[in-house]
């Protein structure tokens, strides 16, 4: 489906998983396990280079790979048998040593690792994008009073910087939980057939700790084949970005729609347009962003059932993550690269946010009434008084301030202009104001080091 890849997946973040990026991942396991091995005295010292050499995955046959892998049962089977051939052109004597003492799932798990690598790298990037665009917009509209919904109807008045600053702190948590999992998570996988390297006799150890430092990766304290906590956190935590952003999108579409009309996606030609309705614009970005939610749970799923693996090395659970894992990061990155966008580019229009908050009469403003008149005759009597009134106004098509001055009752607990006053948006805003200025005032601080953190 390839044809979709602009829409959904046009990210930094698909690159770490083309063809090429798999296939070199498991090749550049392979050379830095051949530089590992000669350098303890394993292998010879001359068999390195020209495996290294060959560790190219533009000298692959990639339809030959695709036929063999079915039969083999994974790809790095072939992926060596073809690697070995190679090295075999250059040096006979050190193609005897390709893959020497490795299982494929050391490849193929080092080898997403490395892939795994560079998208928290490229999801980090971009959070941090979105991190900077949501501060620009919070600010922004820190005092930009519009209609508070709950149950998707109004409740009360509320500003838009916090909405955004809901999003903006969400997602500084998750940018820090990122930074963990990008020191933590990226990991050699090497253990042979059972975990145990026996087939490099005392040397297995050493050879992992040099094939670590060669790759840039964490060296684990034991092999983990059938150990999938570090798949299925990362895994994780991009389903839980997906569905933070997903929130994000689905408030933008309601506010765009045309009876609400409160922002709009940045415009463009072509942008967002109908094929039959030339006056459409319709929110693309956050259509993008809402498909990627819908089917990440559904992949974190796939990787979760996976975890029990049998034994040593499992059957299945294990293959079920290969193309899982892949696509769950691809769709995090292209809805947060959308969701860049979304904001950057968004349309607010304070005067239509302003002109909603008269939409139900001044009932939105009921609750400021009820507490000030709550405080003279009591909460319950008050809400009792005031729901009527409020009732009123509804059957009657009247304004509910109008409803209330005709009440001797209230107008006595409430003089003067007392009563007019609650029914001023902006004079019930609560700490909407306090909420937003912590966001930003977190934001800019700057996080400890991880080494500080302990």
């Amino acid at each position: 489906m390839d044809l979709l890849d602009a829409l959904l997946r046009d990210t930094a973040c698909a690159a770490r998983f083309t063809t090429t990026a798999t296939l070199q991942g498991m090749l550049d396991f392979e050379a830095a396990l051949a530089a590992a091995e000669a350098a303890v005295g394993v292998i010879p010292a001359a068999a390195a280079a020209p495996i290294a050499a060959a560790c190219d995955a533009s000298l692959i046959d990639r339809e030959a790979l695709r036929d063999a892998a079915g039969p083999a049962g994974n790809l790095a089977i072939p992926l060596v048998k073809q690697l070995t051939a190679q090295v075999k052109q250059r040096d006979e004597d050190a193609a005897r040593f390709v893959h020497w003492g490795a299982t494929s799932q050391d490849a193929i798990d080092t080898g997403l690792m490395l892939q795994l690598r560079g998208a928290l790298d490229d999801l980090d990037a971009d959070l941090s994008g979105l991190i900077a665009a949501l501060v620009t917009a919070v600010r922004a509209h820190r005092d930009t009073v519009m209609v508070g919904r709950t149950w998707m109807q109004h409740a009360l008045p509320i500003t838009f910087g916090l909405k955004l600053a809901g999003t903006l702190d969400a997602v500084w948590r998750l940018h820090g939980q990122l930074g963990v999992i990008r020191a933590e998570v990226p990991c050699l996988q090497f253990g042979g057939a059972a975990g145990t390297l026996a087939s490099l006799g005392d040397k297995g150890a050493a050879v992992s700790q040099r094939l670590a430092v060669r790759l840039g990766l964490n060296a684990p304290a034991t092999p983990w084949h059938g150990q999938r906590d570090r798949i299925a956190r990362v895994a994780a935590f991009a389903a839980t970005l997906t569905g933070t952003l997903g929130k994000l999108a689905r408030d933008v579409s309601l506010m765009a729609q045309t009876e609400i009309s409160e922002v709009a996606e940045a415009g463009a030609p072509g942008r967002g347009g109908s094929s039959t309705m030339p006056h459409k614009r319709n929110p693309v970005g956050c259509a993008v962003i809402l498909a990627a939610a819908q089917r990440t749970p559904h992949l974190v799923a796939t990787i979760f059932s996976a975890m029990p693996q049998e034994h040593e090395r499992g059957l299945g659970g294990w293959h079920a993550e290969w193309e899982t894992l892949p696509d769950l990061l691809m769709l995090c990155g292209g809805a947060l690269d959308a969701s860049v966008a979304l904001v950057e580019g968004l349309e607010v229009f304070p005067e239509r946010m302003r002109a909603n908050l008269g939409a139900t009469r001044s009932l939105i403003m009921a609750e400021a009434v009820t507490m000030a008149l709550g405080a003279s005759i009591g909460r319950l009597e008050a809400h009792r008084i005031v729901e009527t009134k409020c009732r009123e106004a509804v059957a009657t098509g009247r304004e509910l301030l109008d409803v209330l001055r005709d009440d001797p009752m209230v107008t006595s607990a409430l003089p003067g202009d007392a009563l007019t006053r609650l029914f001023s948006p902006d004079n019930y805003l609560g700490a909407a104001g306090t909420f937003v200025d912590r966001v930003l005032a977190q934001v800019a601080t700057p996080p400890v080091p991880l080494e500080d953190a302990s």
